[in-house]
């Protein structure tokens, strides 16, 4: 009987051991893909209450679903590789805690792949590349600005932990405003005065600006803007760092995504996105 339960017990170690030591995530036609993003960054993402043909259901808000680019994006990625397809709303500097800690298999949201980011995940290819722009209001005095420079002593704010709120010390002798959870606050908070401009990836800028008639996007001539790496002007997918099959699997889709097609699926995301 002894015997026995030592056979058994060496048995369900090896078992637990084999578990822990798991290659990661296996991309296996049926299993599920959770996606996390903020559903709250048009166009890549937004929440909305009606349903058409690129929505998927937010999971664990009843009636609510996700829509934009980055859901055109997963589920792409989800179909060809034959996964059930999740996504989870989770506010943005909880995106990373969310994938380290399983909450989630990806990061799907207009994420840049910093090196910074990328000591703690891994990242696809980009699946798209934008230009960073100043938002303004029409009637501002900043609105006619061709360069950075031209927003020395300007009150300048962008969403907490992104590029863009690192970008905004280029700007010489600017006030670097107190940097925001999401685009809405920061959007009103230029609408409203309490700040000048804040910054954004073009497509985001395109999209405020068509929701929000009294503000407008500047961009700059080369040498007259931000300084960027190739990097910080590209969104990619985030996976754990242990889940190298998944990653490769997720490339071998966005190959197969030509560059018109992505255009083309922002053009329309742009058009779907929310009106004011």
């Amino acid at each position: 009987m002894k015997k026995a339960l030592l056979v058994l017990t060496v048995f369900l170690v090896g078992t637990l051991v084999a578990c822990t030591t798991s290659s990661g995530y296996e991309v296996i036609e049926g299993n599920t893909l959770t996606v996390g993003l903020e559903a709250a960054y048009a166009p890549y993402n937004w929440t909305t209450t009606t349903e058409n043909e690129f929505t998927v259901p937010l999971s664990g808000q009843l009636g609510a679903y996700v829509d934009g680019y980055d859901v055109v994006i997963a589920t792409a990625i989800a179909d060809e590789l034959g996964l059930e397809l999740e996504i989870v709303a989770i506010e943005w500097d909880g995106l990373i805690p969310a994938l380290t800690s399983h909450q989630i298999d990806v990061i799907i949201a207009g994420m840049s792949p910093t090196a910074e980011r990328a000591q703690t995940v891994s990242f696809s290819n980009e699946y798209y590349r934008a230009t960073q722009v100043m938002v303004v209001r029409d009637d501002s005095s900043y609105a006619a600005a061709t360069a950075i420079a031209d927003f020395a002593n300007a009150t300048v704010i962008a969403q907490l932990g992104t590029l863009q709120d690192d970008l905004i010390d280029q700007i010489a002798s600017v006030n670097h405003g107190t940097s925001l959870d999401s685009y809405n606050a920061i959007t009103q908070s230029v609408r409203s005065g309490e700040a000048d401009a804040f910054i954004a990836e073009l497509p985001v800028a395109m999209g405020i600006t068509q929701a929000n008639s009294d503000l407008t996007f500047i961009t700059f001539a080369e040498g007259y803007g931000f300084t960027v790496t190739d990097a910080d002007v590209t969104s990619a997918v985030a996976v754990r760092q242990e889940d190298t099959q998944l990653l490769g699997a997720i490339n071998n889709v966005l190959a197969t995504i030509t560059n018109e097609t992505r255009e083309a699926w922002m053009a329309a995301a742009l058009d779907r996105q929310p009106s004011e």
